[in-house]
């Protein structure tokens, strides 16, 4: 198989909620919900980079359209990695995230493998590495 990535979508609890998190107090651009014409169609598409998207949806649609029981999350099942380049950025992104409503589960700090990190966990709990690593810096 060859991977090919081109959404990522995290469930949550409340749509409406988590459109403003991530849209209004992050800043990712995205057109809203939509598909609220169908039952168990609403969702939420955000920009990420060229040819991936980050996807928001109901965990009771995800749970109904896999024919999966809706369960608790666990929060330390999945991190998202947001990588940035510089330190000063870190702190940047990681204050950002905190206004926004985001719980800072681990400050930014130096990591044992020479980079810079912190953690914050969004409005469904979902958990957001912000790091600088001076060996992956982005291509922007």
């Amino acid at each position: 198989m060859k991977p090919r990535i081109s959404v990522i979508t995290l469930g949550v609890d409340d749509l409406e909620r988590a459109v403003q998190f991530y849209r209004d107090g992050l800043g990712f651009a995205s057109e809203g919900i939509v598909g609220k014409e169908f039952e168990y169609g609403a969702v939420a598409f955000f920009d990420l980079q060229a040819g991936l998207k980050l996807a928001l949806w109901p965990r009771k649609s995800i749970a109904h359209d896999t024919g999966l029981a809706q369960s608790a999350p666990c929060e330390t099942a999945l991190t998202l990695g947001h990588n940035v380049g510089s330190r000063e950025e870190v702190d940047a992104v990681m204050r950002q995230a905190e206004l926004a409503g985001a719980v800072v589960v681990k400050p930014a700090h130096e990591t044992f493998w020479g980079g810079y990190a912190g953690y914050f966990q969004d409005p469904d709990k979902h958990l957001w590495e912000v790091v600088w690593n001076p060996q992956w810096l982005p291509q922007d």
